[in-house]
């Protein structure tokens, strides 16, 4: 009986070890090459790409009609600035606009955007003032909890890398701030992946590194091999324990 129990127990944390920390995401090598962190905030201005979704307001007289309406008790009416409406870019980067048809956006910033777009009307309006918004904007983070993660929209253009992981909570106890990793796609579609470290006061250069729609941040959990293999074979355990019961009771 005590052999059994023994190559039970055995057999039990055999099984739960396959299972351990198997909701680890995004694993690397120890000598996995990191991408180098460029903290120039110019760099990362955003670029419109496809499956965007634009809301787009035109209006005249450069957008002195806004002034207007916002420096006065004036209602503002319905018009042909509609900020409801949105428009999706395309996979190809083209977004279909009422008057001007097809226009290839994609690459663009925001105010280069809107700059083409007033020229694209001015045809048909009198000095047109655009402004255009990119809603569907946002990044995913994982905040060392393992493969629990969060999605942020990005409502500010700016948003920096300690400010998603506040918007997501915080880095959770579990989670290794020393080890925070950036995995950002690229137009090409080659990914970037950079390390920082949040853990000291010197990382707060990186903390405040602008972040891009689409990019992922994920913490790296710090691995909890003895709990969980604890808590993988205790139904094993319980087994054991129970047909140990019964044997006694029967061989009493």
């Amino acid at each position: 009986m005590k052999l059994t129990v023994w190559l039970a127990a055995a057999f039990a944390l055999l099984i739960s070890s396959c299972s351990i920390n198997k909701n680890l995401m995004f694993k690397t090598d120890d000598d996995f090459a990191f991408d180098t962190l460029n903290l120039d905030s110019s760099r990362y201005e955003y670029l419109i790409s496809p499956d965007d979704i634009l809301a787009i307001e035109i209006y005249t007289n450069e957008g002195s009609m806004i002034l207007e309406f916002t420096t006065s008790a004036i209602n503002r009416p319905v018009n042909l600035s509609r900020p409801d409406i949105t428009y999706v870019v395309d996979k190809t980067g083209y977004v279909e606009l009422p008057g001007i048809g097809r226009q290839n956006v994609a690459g663009m910033t925001i105010r280069e955007a809107q700059k083409f777009l007033e020229e694209a009307y001015v045809f048909q309006f009198n000095k047109p003032f655009c402004i255009i918004r990119v809603i569907n904007r946002r990044v995913l983070v994982f905040s060392g909890s393992g493969s629990e993660g969060l999605v942020v929209p990005l409502l500010n253009p700016n948003v920096s890398v300690i400010e998603a992981l506040a918007l997501s909570g915080g880095i959770r106890e579990r989670g290794n701030a020393s080890k925070v990793k950036l995995i950002r796609s690229q137009n090409e579609g080659k990914d970037e992946v950079y390390i920082m470290d949040l853990s000291t006061i010197e990382g707060i250069q990186y903390a405040s590194m602008p972040v891009q729609a689409g990019d992922i941040i994920y913490v790296e959990p710090t691995p909890q091999v003895p709990t969980e293999i604890l808590k993988d074979a205790q139904p094993f355990f319980q087994l054991i324990t129970g047909l140990g019961v019964i044997y006694a009771i029967i061989t009493r």
